[in-house]
């Protein structure tokens, strides 16, 4: 590493010289370090906002699911079937479906190797269950802590082997020079005043951009709160978005930010409904005609949890009656596991044969939703206790929340994007289709990570990047410094947060899992004046925020690229995935599930996927073809020597 620095418009900013810097601390910033340094590079750094914040480290369900190839002895799989059910999701890229499928074990078994907990049978078995969109018996899980063991452990394997981290360190721009990257620009979060205005350039000839899905777009969402995402630093810069408007919604705690899949609904719990008076009222039963169809739909959301249109009017009628009440009759919305829904006073006879045989299977054919609960997912029961809220003696606040985006940058078969040196892992990339299996997301931050990393390694020379090219990107250099004196000079009453959530609550209004088509040109409208007059609206009560407002223009990017996927895909197709678009009134529910109505999709898009690239002030949106599944030549003396070739810089 070699630290110099550079005088721009009159401000001298420390430089570090490197090859590489990974922006991101969770499970795929983490992999791909420690991948580049067992793939023999050291001129490389990680950049984080902080260590212990991002979705990996602070989120999870019931039982967090990883999906991977078939691993127990009698679970008969393959990579090419594993391959084809990533590629069935729709809107998928066959390249990147084949390389997650075959790179599953790989990864998987580096994490067990790790210390991650995956469970074994006595003779050594990682077996697996079944997941939502899961053929067959791929999930395997941790806990409800998956992800933030997989972080951890991770985190120690970096640590041990003296990986350099910047920690407190936003990044605020990606910088190109002739179309390729060649620095990155950030801003110490803890700046408090003084010369420098915190920032920090880094002379680079790769960024590994590892921040997580965008999770500032929308209001109602179980993200965690330090969890922003960073996709708008990669749009800005002309990196395309591949199916940016594939969302997961789903029901999911709002006093602490957590899912409430799996087991959390398959113990089924009673729905209530609290009005503005403090009228309680068990709610379902006013949409059902028998309380026990209420119950196995309730069920079925356990393990179909996200929102899907396919499924209005079977489990995601419960997202819908739950949205309904909240948005529409402004009712609070609770699961309660203290006393037993209408439905089961007489046992559990009259439910399905699918609801009854799992909780008898479980051995959990008793009274009382927490009873149940208990049996079957204790530590579900712990992790709210840990977080305040107990279970027994209250109940849980929930509603329906953007969850996972399941596009993100478009990315190609090693995950560069179409900026040379600009490589997107974890949700951040766009790899995920329409549907996808629970639990790939975990398995995408490792396999994507490793790929990123490989593709560096085996095709680039190691050297530290030139601190002169970035009097190339002086212009973007500039721009930023000329917004953080602007906000220095009009120091006030901070409107930083009221900014943000006003365009968020928009967001989850027009933009969610429903999507009103007749709210969405004024919301676009909004969103451009917003970024045009960022630098004049923006108040900093003292320079600590300097970091939170530059990360509102970053939302607004990413929120306009989303917002105009969404668009068109809702004018020319309609209802799709986990969007149901309304009529231009925005009606969608009425007293009665019979009378509930909306707009269908139209078929034949799933070999296509939407692109979006910045374009003026705003986002164009254009439809392209799949790449399909791979058919390569898998004759062993070929692809070996390929291998030796393709590897000659590492393995020599």
């Amino acid at each position: 590493m070699i630290k110099t620095n550079v005088i721009i418009n009159d401000i001298n900013i420390p430089v570090y010289c490197l090859d590489t810097v990974v922006i991101g601390t969770g499970c795929a910033g983490y992999n791909c370090a420690d991948w580049l340094y067992d793939l023999g590079r050291r001129d490389f750094a990680i950049i984080t906002e902080g260590i212990n914040m991002g979705t990996s480290r602070n989120t999870g369900s019931d039982k967090q699911t990883y999906y991977k190839l078939s691993l127990a002895s009698d679970g008969s799989d393959s990579v090419r079937e594993m391959a084809d059910t990533l590629f069935s999701g729709g809107s998928v890229n066959g390249d990147t479906a084949l390389i997650e499928a075959a790179c599953s074990v790989k990864g998987f078994m580096k994490l067990a190797t790790l210390g991650v907990p995956f469970p074994v049978n006595p003779y050594g078995e990682y077996v697996g269950y079944k997941t939502d969109h899961d053929p067959r018996q791929r999930a395997t899980s941790a806990g409800p802590l998956t992800s933030k063991y997989m972080t951890q452990c991770l985190e120690k394997s970096v640590m041990g082997k003296g990986i350099t981290i910047f920690d407190n360190m936003q990044a605020v721009k990606i910088l190109t020079a002739d179309n390729k990257v060649c620095g990155l620009l950030c801003v110490d979060t803890l700046y408090s005043g003084g010369e420098g205005l915190g920032l920090t350039l880094f002379a680079v000839n790769n960024v590994v951009l590892a921040t997580g899905g965008p999770a500032g777009v929308y209001f109602t969402s179980v993200y965690p709160e330090s969890q922003t995402g960073a996709s708008g630093l990669a749009l800005e810069i002309g990196a395309q978005g591949c199916n940016m408007h594939e969302w997961q919604y789903g029901l999911a705690s709002t006093k602490f930010r957590w899912n409430v899949s799996g087991t959390y609904q398959q113990v089924l719990p009673k729905y209530i409904a609290v009005d503005k008076d403090g009228n309680e009222r068990e709610f379902l039963l006013d949409y059902f005609d028998d309380p026990k169809k209420a119950l196995d739909m309730v069920f079925l959301k356990g393990y179909q949890w996200p929102f899907d249109v396919r499924k209005v009017f079977g489990s995601s009628m419960i997202d819908i009656i739950v949205h309904h009440e909240i948005f529409d009759l402004g009712n609070r919305v609770y699961m309660d596991f203290r006393s037993e829904p209408t439905g089961l006073e007489n046992g559990f006879e009259g439910l399905s044969d699918e609801t009854y045989n799992y909780l008898k299977n479980s051995n959990a054919l008793m009274k009382l939703p927490i009873e149940r609960l208990a049996k079957m997912n204790r530590k579900a029961i712990e992790l709210y206790a840990d977080h305040d809220i107990d279970l027994y003696t209250e109940p849980l606040e929930v509603s329906v929340c953007a969850q996972h985006n399941n596009g993100g940058i478009a990315v190609d078969m090693n995950w560069q994007s179409n900026i040379p040196g600009l490589y997107v892992v974890g949700e951040a990339a766009g790899t995920f289709g329409t549907y996808r299996p629970g639990g790939s997301a975990l398995n995408s931050t490792q396999v994507g990570s490793m790929r990123a990393a490989e593709h560096i390694a085996f095709t680039t020379d190691e050297a530290s990047g030139n601190a002169d090219t970035l009097y190339k990107a002086t212009d973007s250099i500039a721009d930023v410094i000329e917004s953080i004196q602007s906000m220095l000079n009009n120091i006030g009453e901070s409107n930083v947060v009221k900014l943000r959530e006003d365009a968020q609550k928009l967001m989850s209004g027009c933009a969610a899992h429903i999507r009103q088509e007749g709210s969405m040109e004024s919301t676009m409208d909004y969103l451009k004046e917003r970024i045009k007059k960022f630098d004049e609206e923006i108040r900093i009560s003292n320079p600590i925020e300097i970091c939170h407002a530059l990360k509102n223009r970053d939302i607004l990017i990413a929120q306009l690229a989303v917002l105009s996927a969404i668009k068109k895909v809702s004018s020319e197709i309609g209802s799709k995935g986990s969007g149901l678009v309304t009529d231009k009134n925005g009606e969608v529910i009425m007293d009665s599930l019979s009378d509930f109505s909306f707009r269908p999709g139209k078929e034949g898009y799933e070999d296509r996927l939407l692109i979006t690239q910045l374009s003026g002030d705003g986002f164009d949106c254009q439809f392209k073809p799949i790449r399909p599944m791979p058919k390569g030549d898998d004759w062993f003396e070929n692809v070996w020597n390929e291998y030796i070739e393709r590897t000659k810089r590492v393995y020599k």
